[in-house]
């Protein structure tokens, strides 16, 4: 039976409780776009992830890394289209209307998948630094969430992306046992990547936060990097790579790494689709989208379409 509030004061009486909201219910208004907003971010990350993954496919070495980008290219890609079924029976947008957002460049996703993969090293790098954080901003969002539908389905993605998170560890550990040049590669690519994975968890969280207050989202931005920070720090130097932080240390008084001021700029840049890949990025996804248009349409009249360039035998 769908629930309703009289009052905004009642609605955030009943999430401080631990309420869950479900689609159904008649919702306030902000909360239902704020939740839209940040579900529809997470479900266009997963995609634009998954053809960060795809690219990798063909270059991969070695069957057994073959078949995990396989694998985890087919994980990324369902937990987007998941995303959107949750999004779009908030009915904000449809499904089709957040993809043609997506591939029009009208719509974001994290900063991270503005970036090219140049080296397998890379890739590594993505599995082991990126994936983490993603997982430590999901864990975060699914320990208090206040719209149902999104908690239950981040149950399965948490589930998945774990794994990712273990096969980026195996993977750096393979090579910082490998040889020079491997971890010559790697550390290339950790001066690429650490700090795009680190700046994923965006600035310190404002204190009129309305993710926070609305119970979407449960850690502040700040505690989550520096969770990210004080993990993987010393995971990275014990196997004797450079954490690229010129202004790096440890603090006797507290215990913890600082890794010293963080630019910002580079995360703006991409919130603006101005990131060093996002030009590209966007374009192959909108060619792909508007190349498979006549699939679509098969399937909306009952399969009697026919791609243009299809003639006769």
């Amino acid at each position: 039976m769908a629930r309703s509030w009289d009052t905004m004061e009642d609605f955030e009486a009943f999430l401080d409780g631990g309420g869950l909201v479900e689609a159904g219910d008649d919702m306030p208004d902000p909360y239902r776009r704020a939740v839209f907003s940040f579900i529809e971010m997470h479900a266009n990350s997963e995609l634009m992830g998954g053809l960060t993954e795809r690219d990798w496919i063909p270059k991969t070495p070695g069957l057994r890394h073959k078949m995990a980008v396989l694998a985890k290219t087919q994980d990324e890609i369902g937990h987007g289209h998941l995303l959107y079924m949750v999004a779009a029976d908030l009915g904000v947008k449809t499904r089709t209307q957040m993809l043609e957002d997506l591939f029009a460049g009208r719509s974001r996703f994290h900063n991270v998948f503005h970036y090219q993969a140049v080296t397998w090293g890379d890739q590594v790098a993505i599995a082991f630094l990126v994936d983490a954080a993603a997982l430590l901003s999901q864990q975060a969002v699914f320990k208090n969430c206040s719209y149902g539908p999104y908690k239950r389905i981040l149950r399965r993605i948490i589930a998945e992306e774990g794994f990712h998170m273990r096969l980026g560890e195996d993977r750096m550990m393979r090579i910082a046992e490998g040889t020079p040049r491997q971890r010559r590669m790697f550390q290339e690519s950790l001066d690429r990547w650490f700090w795009p994975a680190l700046q994923l968890f965006g600035p310190d969280s404002k204190p009129d936060d309305v993710l926070l207050r609305w119970h979407i989202k449960s850690e502040r931005n700040e505690v989550l990097r520096d969770r990210w920070v004080q993990k993987f720090v010393p995971m990275l130097t014990g196997y004797g790579f450079t954490v690229p932080a010129p202004d790096l240390r440890w603090d006797e008084e507290t215990s913890r790494w600082d890794v010293g001021p963080i630019d910002w700029a580079p995360l703006q840049r991409t919130l603006e689709q101005g990131g060093p890949d996002s030009a590209r990025r966007i374009a192959e996804a909108s060619d792909n989208w508007q190349r498979t248009a006549w699939v679509r349409a098969a399937l909306s009249a009952g399969g009697s379409a026919q791609p243009a360039h299809a003639g006769s035998a």
